[in-house]
């Protein structure tokens, strides 16, 4: 007695699916730096910098435990990445920058010129 595989359901686009499918828009997503009270500085990603913030501050679920009870949070710096994986990659390398760099970066500097340049490979 064989056994067939058994196949996974598949599920069907119905008119409405389809539709919502081709029009659903990728998700922007954000890199962004939150200051405590003390002036400790919190980087993150999200495609919702200022739900997250709420978050962060108690007022929905779903916060960092790093930012609890650490008084007033505060939004000061976001950009805009173009996918998740780009955001992650520059949330690792903002998170490598010194506090310094970072206040530099809030007050106005190019984020390019803070992050260290891939060194060229020879051919």
């Amino acid at each position: 007695m064989s056994t067939a595989p058994q196949q996974k359901p598949t599920t069907q686009l119905t008119p409405e699916t389809e539709s919502e499918a081709e029009t659903k828009a990728p998700q922007a997503w954000f890199v962004y730096l939150v200051q405590t009270g003390k002036g400790v500085l919190y980087t993150g990603i999200s495609t919702d910098p200022a739900r997250r913030l709420r978050q962060h501050s108690g007022e929905l679920t779903g916060g960092a435990k790093a930012l609890r009870g650490k008084g007033p949070l505060t939004l000061v710096w976001q950009q805009q990445a173009p996918n998740r994986s780009e955001a992650s990659r520059l949330e690792y390398q903002l998170k490598q920058l010194k506090k310094a760099d970072k206040e530099r970066l809030i007050a106005g500097a190019v984020l390019s010129e803070l992050l260290p340049q891939p060194e060229p490979t020879a051919l």
